[in-house]
């Protein structure tokens, strides 16, 4: 029964540390998959006007625009001057097109009143980490009679479908509200789960979203998935990987916040690939370790030949009392080291560089808190397991860990060969 209960784990653990690294392989290459950041200000220049300044992916905007109304000419005209400097004719030239798409999925409301939406002015292209974008700016009309029940707040209600899931273009498009909203100000995260935003919401809901979006962003981010499981199975002990995690956890949360608050910042082109490469590096210095027999003691022996595995003279598996070595500092510090880069990778991510601000402050932190959650979730399920494992089937736990680092590295590598080509 016991042997059975062993031969069961194993299988589970198996599949449950082997299925990112397959469904990775067929994913895309960039570092968040296909995602887009949409970014809008609003404000009240006047009573019952509300103007919006949407900040669009160019590209996108011209494919999903040309489907959505059926116009095969804008699509044509619009990525033939996709950057030469002449996007604004495409987007002038099919202005029917943009604003019937634009207005349909980015909508306001005032006291569940829907606000009449109208352009003002032209289309004009900036850049953001050197992707052309689409601005936008909408008045709508809301009317300006009192509204709502005297002495109670007028209840605005913004709501982005822009570049939804269901297009089949990107997944994870998140828009970025800043908002100045008669006297009610803050940032606010809309993404496919939770679409719109209430300034008559508590303050509690409004950092749920930035909560939601870290959990999300972690969940769907196969990079850093990645990049977890390497060092939960490169790690002998508890204490490891707690370390590892934390180690992670206070290098990537100084530079999320300090990139997401404009203090710093760094190209994605380079930012990319050496997230890529942690994965490779974190994962090869496993398997590493295990070819030259150092770690394999933590599995209940010492890997020697052809793979022959020889009793441990001291230790139980997993609860070793020594203290860290000097590999273990070293590796601590190249966590350390890529946890810097992966925070500006979160950053980016997220699509925030303003600046500071309390409000700001505390999503950014909250976001931070989601995605730690969703991290010691997945350290907590899943390395009891690899525990389990290696002290009741070390044979099987060694080659279950070395097989699933070898292709981490190998996918690391991949992506990275990918990034510096600007193939993915």
């Amino acid at each position: 029964m016991r042997r059975s209960l062993t031969v069961a784990a194993a299988s589970a653990l198996l599949a449950l540390l082997t299925l990112p690294v397959l469904t990775t392989l067929a994913a895309p290459a960039g570092a968040h998959g296909f995602t887009s950041t949409v970014y809008a200000d609003a404000a009240t220049p006047e009573p019952g006007v509300v103007r919006t300044e949407l900040g669009l992916e160019y590209d996108l905007l011209v494919v999903s625009a040309a489907e959505y109304q059926d116009d095969r000419a804008f699509f044509d005209e619009g990525m033939a001057l996709w950057e030469t400097g002449e996007e604004p004719t495409a987007l002038a030239a099919h202005a029917d097109t943009v604003l019937g798409y634009v207005t349909d999925r980015f909508q306001v409301t005032v006291d569940d009143v829907a606000c009449a939406p109208a352009q003002v002015g032209g289309f004009e292209i900036t850049e953001r980490e050197g992707v052309p974008y689409a601005v936008v700016v909408l008045d709508h009309d809301c009317g300006a009679g009192e509204r709502g029940e005297p002495g109670e707040p007028v209840d605005y209600e913004v709501r982005s479908t822009l570049f939804a899931d269901d297009e089949g273009y990107v997944t994870g498009t998140t828009t970025i509200l800043d908002y100045e909203l008669d006297g009610a100000a803050g940032s606010a995260a809309l993404t496919q789960h939770t679409p719109s935003f209430s300034t008559v919401e508590h303050w509690y809901e409004r950092m749920g979203h930035f909560f939601v979006l870290g959990a999300e962003h972690l969940l769907l981010g196969p990079d850093h998935l990645l990049f977890l499981l390497a060092l939960i199975v490169g790690s002998r002990r508890l204490r490891d990987v707690v370390l590892a995690a934390t180690s992670f956890t206070l290098a990537h949360s100084v530079t999320f916040l300090l990139a997401a608050l404009g203090v710093v910042s760094a190209p994605a082109a380079v930012v990319e690939p050496v997230i890529a490469l942690s994965i490779a590096v974190v994962a090869a210095w496993h398997v590493w370790g295990m070819w030259r027999g150092r770690g394999a003691a933590s599995y209940g022996g010492v890997l020697r030949g052809e793979g022959a595995l020889e009793p441990a003279r001291a230790g139980r598996l997993g609860l070793e009392r020594a203290g860290p070595d000097r590999a273990d500092w070293f590796r601590l510090a190249v966590v350390f080291g890529f946890g810097l880069v992966h925070g500006l990778g979160f950053a980016g991510a997220l699509g925030i560089d303003e600046p500071f601000s309390w409000t700001l402050l505390w999503s950014l932190l909250v976001f931070n808190v989601g995605i730690e959650a969703v991290q010691l979730a997945i350290i907590a399920f899943v390395f009891p397991l690899l525990i389990l494992l290696r002290r009741r089937a070390p044979r099987v736990a060694l080659w279950t860990g070395v097989v699933l680092a070898a292709g981490v590295t190998v996918v690391g590598l991949f992506w990275f060969g990918q990034r510096v080509l600007g193939l993915g």
